[in-house]
């Protein structure tokens, strides 16, 4: 492909001016020399925005992630610019065009096992003699902020800042004021629902934070546990249960929750409502997180994904 004096010139300049490494100048000129080949027989100098357009789309046919692509535009702006304020051209045609956005990242999902694991591994974890008042106290406050959290989906400020009158009442739901001060009811399953009520029952044989009125309550200066201290101790607990720490922490329950429901054939609009979300564009992640399971699942499993 030809390479072209103009382009040889801009390769001197990042290396003169800019201390370009030669690594970093066969990168510019792999990638303009890329965009010149797609051009055919029309110069780089001479493309027009509409080349550089149609250049990104090519691309994208081709496959190639964001990040790659965004690589290629820098180069072309760059060089562009060169062109410019060496007045070789009279404008630049990369000036109104923009990278490809990144697509958001899928959020971390546990698989129901995990979320077994854990669970089991909290419940263990009340059974087993503890040295001390306090410990067992931690250990049942453990379990059932888990079993809460699994059951209902919460946002973790909301969990952590439940009113104890929510575990005295006999029922399977609790009203929750979320984002907004808006109010919505949640179910609670059986096994959350006995946990808060043995963790109350322990709370008052053990004669602590008898006037609080919050389920989880602390020492501190908001009264009740603290997101950070719950996301820590979940992580030991992860650890305690032979699972990856750095996968698991209060919102990544919450995303179990949701894709859990979702993956044994809830209803979309439900799930929204459950997690308080105001837009169902921002529940629709979770189906695209199915999605992502079913395509490795057949990558992994199907006979036909095997051949080369």
């Amino acid at each position: 492909m030809a390479t072209g004096f103009d382009l040889e010139n801009f390769l001197e300049m990042l290396a003169a001016e800019r201390g370009a490494a030669d690594n970093t100048l066969d990168g510019y000129r792999r990638d303009l020399e890329d965009f010149s080949g797609f051009l055919g027989g029309k110069k780089i100098a001479d493309a027009q925005s509409s080349d550089v357009s149609a250049y990104l789309s090519d691309l994208t046919r081709r496959g190639f992630a964001e990040t790659s692509q965004a690589r290629r535009l820098s180069a072309l702006k760059q060089f562009f610019k060169f062109l410019y304020s060496e007045g070789i051209r009279q404008d630049d045609p990369t000036r109104t065009l923009s990278a490809p956005k990144k697509r958001g990242s899928l959020p971390k999902v546990m698989s129901m096992d995990e979320v077994d694991r854990l669970i089991e591994c909290a419940r263990v974890e009340t059974e087993t003699p503890q040295r001390s008042a306090a410990a067992r106290l931690r250990a049942q406050r453990m379990y059932t902020l888990i079993e809460v959290l699994y059951a209902t989906g919460l946002r973790v400020s909301e969990l952590v800042a439940l009113p104890v009158r929510a575990a005295l009442r006999d029922t399977r739901l609790i009203e929750i004021k979320g984002k907004g001060g808006k109010e919505r009811l949640v179910p609670l399953s059986h096994a959350a629902q006995a946990a808060m009520k043995d963790y109350v029952g322990l709370r008052s044989a053990e004669g602590a934070f008898e006037k609080s009125p919050w389920l989880f309550p602390s020492h501190g200066n908001s009264g009740h546990l603290t997101r950070q201290h719950f996301a820590r101790e979940l992580k030991d607990l992860a650890t305690k249960a032979g699972l990856d720490a750095t996968k698991v922490s209060p919102h990544v329950l919450r995303h179990a929750f949701a894709s859990h429901l979702l993956q044994n054939g809830a209803d979309l609009r439900v799930v929204q409502q459950l997690l308080g979300h105001a837009d169902i564009s921002t529940t629709q992640i979770y189906t695209h997180v199915l999605d992502e399971r079913l395509r490795e699942l057949v990558e992994s499993a199907h006979p036909l994904a095997q051949r080369e």
